[in-house]
């Protein structure tokens, strides 16, 4: 296992929990306490917590409450300003592209558990969104939300009638999506290879008139001075890229390096000094994504061998019976 810190979140990531899982039959302080939170934790918005308190918290709310859309509905009740200072530098960027590589830039004051790629393709833009979590309680809530958010900053900056090109989700459709067609409003596609929007690059690259630089400057300023505690390390940085990456057939150690702007050799002795390899975190996010795309009866094997970077099913298996004594087929029958 490669050394790394544990994740932390800021509170945050929890607004308006309460007004979310009391309509639904739920006791917010009783919810807290079974995953080791406390209302007084909550209290300020910049406070870190452990993210996988945050990520158990969320599904098993879902699971309780009976409601599989809770993180949709803690989305839809989170304001802009939730996100303190950023918040204001956000709406003062010159473009959404911008906006976005804000987040990228500033993500440990936000959530360090959140990875974000932006890729354009030919006439659209592509924000994959990826939860770095190897936790055994799943990850869909967290993923809702973090996409659900995604809307609102779009909407936030680009206006409230804002409509993206579709929404993706790599888990299988919900049995209402009622509360996806309200938030989203645009053609939903479940059990796919990513999760999140797809819009056109022309709204990704519009210019901004209500953008004020002295504004966004000064936001900058005050944002720097924040205590730097929560910094990723080069071993959480990999560990981001090799989830993004690893689905989409580019986690090379090169492509890992420069997507990061620095050299192999730079890289590998980042890596060194921290007592890990590229190699084990390779491995150890490949172990992770195996065990969250095996519970997935919709991807076929094949799918799934694909998706881990593999062109044959032979080679996966193999694999996977070294990292897990078992074939990739008992552990999904396991699962059900």
């Amino acid at each position: 296992m490669s050394p790394r810190h544990t994740l932390q979140v800021r509170a945050a990531v929890l607004s308006h929990y309460g007004e979310v899982a009391k309509p639904l039959g739920l006791n917010p302080q009783s919810m807290l306490r079974k995953v080791g939170l406390t209302p007084r934790m909550l209290a300020s918005p910049t406070a870190l917590i452990p993210f996988k308190s945050a990520l158990t918290l969320l599904e098993i709310s879902a699971k309780e409450s009976g409601c599989d859309t809770f993180g949709l509905h803690l989305a839809e009740a989170r304001l802009l300003s939730d996100f303190g200072p950023i918040s204001l530098l956000l709406t003062h960027q010159p473009s959404m592209r911008m906006a976005l590589q804000t987040i990228v830039q500033y993500r440990h004051l936000l959530n360090e558990a959140l990875a974000m790629h932006i890729e354009d393709v030919g006439k659209t833009t592509l924000i994959r969104e990826e939860i770095i979590s190897d936790s055994p309680s799943g990850t869909q809530q967290s993923t809702d939300m973090a996409v659900g958010v995604l809307m609102l900053i779009f909407r936030a900056i680009l206006g409230q009638n804002w409509k993206p090109q579709a929404v993706h989700f790599t888990h299988s459709a919900n049995r209402d999506l009622q509360v996806h067609r309200r938030i989203f409003g645009c053609p939903l596609r479940f059990d796919s290879d990513f999760n999140g929007v797809v819009c056109l690059k022309a709204d990704m690259d519009r210019s901004m008139v209500r953008a004020d630089a002295a504004m966004a400057s000064y936001a900058q300023s005050f944002i720097e001075a924040m205590p730097k505690h929560g910094q990723s390390s080069v071993v959480q940085d990999v560990r981001r890229s090799v989830y993004l990456l690893l689905p989409m057939g580019r986690a090379s150690v090169e492509q890992i390096a420069s997507g990061l702007g620095v050299n192999v050799r730079t890289l590998q002795r980042r890596l060194d000094e921290s007592g890990v390899s590229f190699s084990d975190v390779l491995n150890e996010v490949r172990c992770e994504l195996a065990q969250r795309y095996i519970i997935h009866t919709s991807y076929s094997m094949g799918r799934v061998a694909e998706q881990l970077g593999y062109s044959n099913l032979s080679s996966f298996t193999r694999w996977f019976i070294s990292q897990f004594d078992c074939p990739p087929t008992m552990m999904r029958e396991r699962s059900q």
